[in-house]
C-alpha cells in the first residue's frame, strides 16, 4: 500500500461525490428556466428510451420558458409526454408541431421551502457518501497499521490528511448548497 496513492484516491472519490452533488442540485428548480432542468429526462424515440438532449436542442430563450427543438419532428409527442410525465418537475409542456415550449411557473413560498428541503436531503446524501469514503480509508489505514505496513506516526499523519480532505470538501458542499439555497429563496 502506497500511502500517497491512498490519499490521492480519497481526494478523487471525495471530488466525485461533490461533482455528483452539484449535478443533483442543478436539477432543483429555482423559478428561473434553465436547460439543465431537463437533464435526466428520458423519452421513448424509435422504440428505445433516449436522453432528451440526444433528441433535441434545449434552450431557455426567456427567464420563465424552456424551449425544446426536436431534431426529428416525429418525436415531438414523445418529448412532450416525457416532460409531462416527470412528476418531480411538475411542468406542463405545450407543442406547436415544431417546438415544445415548457413554461416555468413562478414558485410559491411553500414550494420554495419544499425545494430547500429537497436540497437539504441532497446535502445529507452527499455527506453520507463522504463519511463512507472516510470510513473505508480509515479502515484501510487501521489494517495497514495493524499489519505493520505503516508506522504509528504515519497512521496519525495520514489520518489527519484524510480529515483535512473531508473538511475541505464538506466546506465546498456547504458553499454550493448555500448559494443554491439563496437562488431558490430569491423571488
Amino acid at each position: 500500500m502506497n500511502p500517497q496513492d491512498l490519499i490521492n484516491q480519497t481526494e478523487t472519490k471525495l471530488k466525485s461525490a461533490v461533482e455528483h452533488f452539484n449535478e443533483e442540485i442543478k436539477k432543483l428548480r429555482t423559478g428561473r428556466a434553465h436547460p439543465s432542468m431537463l437533464d435526466g429526462i428520458i423519452a421513448e424515440a424509435y422504440g428505445t428510451p433516449m436522453p432528451l438532449n440526444q433528441l433535441a436542442t434545449i434552450s431557455a430563450p426567456e427567464p420563465q420558458l424552456i424551449q425544446v427543438s426536436p431534431f426529428d419532428p416525429s418525436n415531438i409527442q414523445a418529448i412532450s409526454n416525457a416532460i409531462r410525465d416527470n412528476q418531480t418537475l411538475g411542468l406542463n409542456p405545450s407543442d406547436d408541431g415544431r417546438v415544445v415550449r415548457v413554461p416555468i411557473p413562478p414558485l410559491t413560498e411553500e414550494r420554495r421551502q419544499q425545494i430547500v428541503k429537497q436540497l437539504n436531503e441532497k446535502i445529507e446524501e452527499c455527506m453520507i457518501a463522504q463519511r463512507a469514503i472516510r470510513r473505508d480509508v480509515m479502515t484501510e489505514l487501521d489494517n495497514a497499521k495493524k499489519d505493520k505496513d505503516i508506522s504509528e506516526d504515519d497512521h496519525k499523519r495520514l489520518s489527519k490528511q484524510v480529515d483535512d480532505l473531508m473538511t475541505k470538501y464538506k466546506t465546498l458542499v456547504d458553499e454550493h448548497a448555500k448559494a443554491r439555497e439563496n437562488e431558490i429563496m430569491t423571488v
